[in-house]
């Protein structure tokens, strides 16, 4: 599977469901492109994982954790609270479960933010707001940071 990379709009109805959108849907694998399992993500937003990427990336690390650890369990319990597997609709809708739009303050108008393999769910107003606090040169020192001269763009 190729890797997401989009932002997309999205109006999420009364029952909790929004479309995904196709340039999300064209990047799914057929044999597995309709299960997801969505997750609290750690700024009050929702994490969206195709099931296979949850499986390798996510659940492999969890499971390799050892639950003899109560930071472990403590972890695990706060981070997969609410998790849930969902599938999309033959519409190509996925419905989102009460608890996590709450958390997330979900309501009707979100932006989905596709990176890499995860899809991030945000109530509009507060992904704006995120933007809207972050400072002009923040990006920069992130990128030196996190970075350092490891990205190497050539024209």
């Amino acid at each position: 599977m190729k890797g997401f990379l989009t932002e997309s709009e999205v109006t999420i109805d009364l029952k909790g469901r929004f479309l995904l959108p196709m340039s999300i849907k064209k990047k799914l694998p057929e044999e597995e492109g309709n299960v997801f399992v969505v997750a609290r993500g750690f700024e009050e937003n929702l994490v969206l994982y195709p099931s296979h990427i949850w499986q390798q990336n996510v659940q492999s690390k969890l499971d390799g954790l050892s639950d003899f650890n109560p930071e472990v369990r403590k972890f695990k319990r706060l981070f997969l609270n609410g998790a849930t597997e969902v599938e999309m609709d033959a519409a190509g809708r996925v419905l989102l479960p009460k608890t996590l739009m709450e958390y997330a303050g979900l309501k009707k108008d979100a932006i989905l933010f596709a990176e890499g393999g995860k899809i991030e769910i945000w109530d509009s107003s507060k992904y704006k707001q995120f933007f809207e606090s972050a400072q002009p040169n923040e990006v920069s020192s992130l990128a030196h940071k996190l970075l350092g001269g490891d990205l190497n763009i050539q024209l």
